[in-house]
C-alpha cells in the first residue's frame, strides 16, 4: 500500500512522517506521474485559491476526481475545503467530492489560530484527540451520505463518505496518529 500526500503547500513532510511512523508507504505528490501507483491521498492545508491554481497548472485537478473514484482521499483544513461540494465564503473552485458546504477562515485570521480538544467517533469508540485550528474552515453543512465523525464546541469538524475523509484541523501537527491510522485503514479496505 502506497499513500501519497500531495506537496505543493502546507506541512507535507509531517503528514509523510505520520504516515512513516505507522509503517505506510509514503510518497511526495507534485506530478501527476507521482500519483499513479498510490492507493491513497493526503491533500494537507495551505492556501485553498493557490492551491487550486497550482493543480491546474500541474494538471492534477482533473485528475483528483478520477483517481477518487478508485482510491480515497483526505483533506486537512485547505484540504478539506478541496474536497468540498461548495464554499460558501470565497469563489474557489472545490473538487466536489464530498457533499459538504464549507467557510473559508471561519474561525478568524492567524492571530485567531488555537489548539483545543476534539471529540473524535471512530470505529463505534470515541476518542479525544488534540485538535490544531490554523485559519481553519467550518463546515457549514454536512449532506446525507456523510457521516460527521468529529465535533468542537458544537461544529463538525471531521467528516467522510465512502472516497473521502476531511478534517478541518492539522492532525500532522500532533504527534497522536490516531486519524492518520483510521485514513491508512480506509485506504486498506479499498485494496
Amino acid at each position: 500500500m502506497k499513500i501519497g500526500v500531495l506537496a505543493l503547500q502546507g506541512d507535507f513532510c509531517l503528514h509523510l512522517k505520520r504516515l512513516r511512523e505507522l509503517e505506510v508507504e509514503a510518497v511526495a505528490v507534485k506530478k501527476p506521474e507521482e500519483l499513479a501507483d498510490c492507493q491513497g491521498l493526503i491533500i494537507p492545508g495551505g492556501e485553498s485559491t493557490t492551491l487550486v491554481k497550482l493543480l491546474k497548472n500541474i494538471g492534477l485537478y482533473e485528475l483528483l476526481p478520477e483517481f477518487n473514484r478508485r482510491w480515497p482521499i483526505f483533506g486537512t483544513c485547505a484540504g478539506a475545503i478541496l474536497v468540498s461540494r461548495e464554499v460558501s465564503n470565497h469563489p474557489v473552485e472545490p473538487l466536489n467530492l464530498i457533499d459538504i458546504s464549507i467557510e473559508r477562515n471561519s474561525y478568524g485570521r492567524q492571530i485567531d489560530s488555537f489548539d483545543e480538544t476534539v471529540e473524535v467517533h471512530l470505529n463505534g469508540s470515541i476518542k479525544t484527540v488534540e485538535g490544531v485550528f490554523i485559519r481553519a474552515p467550518r463546515i457549514t453543512r454536512v449532506g446525507e451520505n456523510v457521516q460527521a465523525l468529529a465535533t468542537h464546541n458544537g461544529d463538525v469538524v471531521m467528516v467522510e463518505n465512502d472516497a473521502v475523509l476531511a478534517a478541518t484541523f492539522h492532525p500532522e501537527l500532533t504527534e497522536n496518529r490516531l486519524i492518520h491510522q483510521y485514513f491508512a485503514d480506509k485506504v486498506r479496505k479499498r485494496i
